[in-house]
């Protein structure tokens, strides 16, 4: 088994590397000087078992090109199979046409990742669940929901409480996480009036009493969670957490978080933490590292990865 990583997120690359104690493999992804990307593989990986990891966050379009052209690169270094390792697909939230003439760009993307000759694809916490179809290759989409229980349990074991779902949309994934801390459930009932922005309207279920968790998949702006975290405290809720997969948090999104009612914002580092983050009063980040990595090595050896979640 080799791992290869792009620039994307390094430190967690390195984690994965700890974790499976496999040294990451000699690679050279650079910039010429038009920012044309440069790759070039530093040791043997002939019939060899590659996993590139790699997440496709800001700047998005430089990440993705990395991964293509790093995937170009093993193949014609015959490499026996290419694994895509994606903690953050970017591209995930346009997977279908929300108005007349838009493109559906989570399909051309995964388009263009089986094209350039990935086998396989490990992601985590897909906005959408039917993106894994749009894929004509195996792709394995895990949840980090087992990072976020254990958390929950360390931290958090001193009130009652209740998961809370943003919206409508992620239902399900706040009702799992629910399910495995034994807590009831509630959701936040929002209008969006144009993107970017939403007002909240109404809070299905009680939360008097109880310290909330907001349960979501990405935080980008910020807004919505700072909505909800208002919302739900004129509702009665004692304090209010939020805990987050993906911490786009674009713009002044750290600003406006820090500046808010949220007791903790707790994300995962499959997007790299900007210094404003790490510096935040109440942004938290927790590794995915040994869960990426114990997925990655059940690949490798053909075990099953649904079992890391049962």
């Amino acid at each position: 088994m080799k791992l290869v990583a792009g620039n994307a997120n390094r430190p967690l690359a390195e984690s994965i590397a700890a974790y499976l104690k496999v040294p990451l493999a000699k690679a050279v992804v650079r910039r010429f000087a038009d920012q044309e990307i440069f790759v070039e593989i530093g040791e043997n990986v002939r019939g060899e078992d590659v996993f590139v990891i790699q997440s496709t966050s800001s700047p998005t379009n430089d990440h993705l090109m990395e991964l293509l052209i790093i995937t170009d690169a093993l193949r014609r270094a015959s490499a026996k199979r290419v694994t895509a390792v994606i903690p953050y697909f970017g591209y995930a939230r346009q997977d279908r046409k929300s108005s007349s003439r838009a493109p559906i760009s989570a399909k051309l993307v995964a388009n263009l990742i089986t094209h350039a000759g990935v086998d396989r694809v490990l992601t985590i916490d897909l906005h959408a669940g039917q993106i894994q179809g749009f894929f004509d290759i195996p792709t394995d989409n895990l949840f980090a929901a087992p990072v976020m229980v254990r958390d929950v349990k360390e931290r958090l074991n001193h009130s009652p409480k209740v998961v809370v779902s943003p919206d409508v949309g992620g239902v399900v994934r706040a009702r799992a996480l629910a399910k495995r801390i034994d807590a009831p459930l509630a959701i936040v009932d929002k209008r969006r009036e144009r993107p970017g922005e939403s007002e909240v309207m109404n809070i299905i279920g009680d939360v008097a009493g109880r310290s909330c968790l907001l349960v979501d998949d990405i935080v980008d702006s910020g807004g919505t969670l700072c909505n909800a975290a208002e919302a739900l405290l004129e509702a009665g809720a004692t304090e209010v957490y939020a805990y987050i997969t993906h911490a786009v948090l674009s713009g002044g999104a750290v600003s406006r978080i820090s500046g808010s009612k949220l007791k903790e914002l707790v994300v995962t580092d499959s997007i790299q933490p900007t210094e404003a983050v790490k510096v935040a009063r109440n942004i938290r980040v927790i590794t995915i590292a040994p869960l990426m990595g114990e997925a990655i090595a059940r690949t490798a050896t053909e075990s099953s990865v649904s079992s890391l979640f049962d």
